[in-house]
């Protein structure tokens, strides 16, 4: 999927992001959402009111996994690229309490956001030649 750009604000377009949305075939509304930087998170829980809107999704079920939002302003207009979970986007940022909120999908990328956080974590040794 590309970039699709608006008119919008950023907190326009953000806000437009993590509203409920409904269609004849499903509904989705966003039960988390978090913004590092330009990149908005989400947890997204789908029902389905049809067949064949998830796989193994029958109408009144519900399934939630992750969003990943990149967005970035271009010409003066706000943008965003959309992908999820299943993408295993290269972004790690994702707050560690999603993984346990969405259905995995991607484990290789959860062991990336699991590193990310670790290594954020770790302090930085200082060295007397840093210090010097």
């Amino acid at each position: 999927m590309g970039w699709l750009f608006s008119s919008w604000s950023r907190s326009e377009l953000i806000a437009d992001l993590v509203k409920p949305q409904e269609t004849e075939r499903a509904s989705a509304t966003v039960i988390a959402h978090a913004l590092r930087g330009n990149v908005l998170w989400s947890v997204v829980e789908l029902t389905a009111k049809v067949e064949g809107v998830h796989t193994d999704l029958a109408p009144g079920e519900s399934v939630r996994y992750i969003r990943c939002d990149l967005l970035q302003r271009s010409g003066g207009q706000w943008g965003y690229k959309g992908m999820d979970e299943s993408m295993s986007p290269y972004y790690y940022s994702c707050p560690l309490s999603y993984l346990a909120m969405a259905k995995e999908l991607a484990p290789n990328w959860r062991s990336a956001v699991h590193a990310y956080h670790a290594q954020r974590r770790t302090p930085v040794a200082i060295t007397a030649a840093s210090t010097a």
